[in-house]
């Protein structure tokens, strides 16, 4: 008898216990074969093919992609910016948001609620670099009325979604 353990909050299809498994081996390394995805789940390589497929046609796989270190290219700092607007239209928001789409620096950008507008992450090289983005980049965006810095002094916890 096969037991079928949903997701909370699925609507798309269901997801059990092998498609988790699937997914925390593909969060891991995206790279290995059919046949390594299928020994550590217990599946041939043929059932995990089509349980993939099913994941990226209901969108749970969104794309593939690598993790390269920031450092290693030279961009050794981390800054979060709070960032609130003069305006709150959904014209000033959308332009905002399309305008920090432009700027390669910018690693995320969240609409969040409370005392800020947006909590932007940005990898710059050094304070000098971050400087230069606010006077070059930053600041040039109109409709900013206040914003506020923090430089990351260490990553404690970066991960994806938990798979329990």
């Amino acid at each position: 008898m096969k037991i079928n353990r949903q997701i909370p909050g699925d609507n798309e299809g269901s997801f059990d216990k092998i498609d988790l498994a699937i997914l925390r081996v593909l969060l891991l390394d995206s790279r290995k074969t059919l046949q390594e995805i299928g020994n550590e789940v217990g599946l041939s390589p043929t059932s995990c093919w089509t349980r993939i497929k099913k994941l990226e046609a209901s969108g749970v796989i969104k794309r593939y992609t690598i993790d390269v270190d920031p450092a290693k290219l030279g961009y050794h700092d981390s800054v979060i910016v709070q960032v609130t607007l003069e305006s709150h239209t959904d014209e000033t928001l959308y332009d905002f948001g399309r305008v920090l789409a432009t700027i390669p620096e910018i690693q995320e950008a969240y609409l969040v609620s409370g005392d800020y507008d947006y909590y932007i992450r940005i990898a710059v090289r050094d304070t000098r670099d971050y400087e230069r983005l606010l006077r070059e980049k930053l600041y040039k965006i109109p409709g900013i009325r206040h914003s506020k810095s923090h430089f990351v002094l260490r990553v404690l916890k970066e991960t994806s979604v938990p798979l329990i």
